[in-house]
């Protein structure tokens, strides 16, 4: 992640580009149709990251010269993965539908807090039985 702030004036410039849909002063997040057209230009016809940006009027020198490449190889990633329509829906902040990081434990009962322990309990037991036949060779 970029340590980039924007000031006020290149928030505005950012703004008035038709690509952008929101822009804070760490984060911008650009219009779906520009995602999808920069993918098939960056992928179909192989114009470079740079190039891209600069016609879709960023100042490379504002949004930092390595972000169109940063950006692009996420994008691309992301569409050929799970297609076209990954580019549709914003995902940033949201876990992408996994579960992701420490589990939340603010706000459980203790009712709740006993059940989730007992499963971890069951899920390393499991665990160390299946290691302990690993070890002694009956898995393959």
């Amino acid at each position: 992640m970029s340590k980039r702030i924007f000031t006020e004036e290149q928030m505005n410039s950012l703004l008035n580009n038709q690509n952008v849909l929101r822009c804070s002063s760490k984060s911008i997040t650009y219009s779906h149709t520009f995602k999808i057209d920069a993918v098939r230009q960056y992928i179909e016809k192989g114009v470079g990251a740079k190039q891209i940006f600069k016609e879709a009027g960023f100042d490379l020198e504002v949004i930092g010269r390595g972000l169109p490449k940063e950006c692009l190889g996420r994008w691309c990633r992301n569409y050929k993965r799970r297609g076209e329509n990954s580019l549709l829906v914003e995902k940033r902040g949201k876990g992408n539908g996994i579960d992701k990081g420490r589990p939340r434990l603010r706000g459980l009962t203790d009712a709740e807090k006993i059940k989730r322990l007992e499963l971890t309990v069951l899920y390393l037991k499991a665990e160390n039985d299946f290691l302990a036949k690993l070890r002694a060779g009956l898995v393959e």
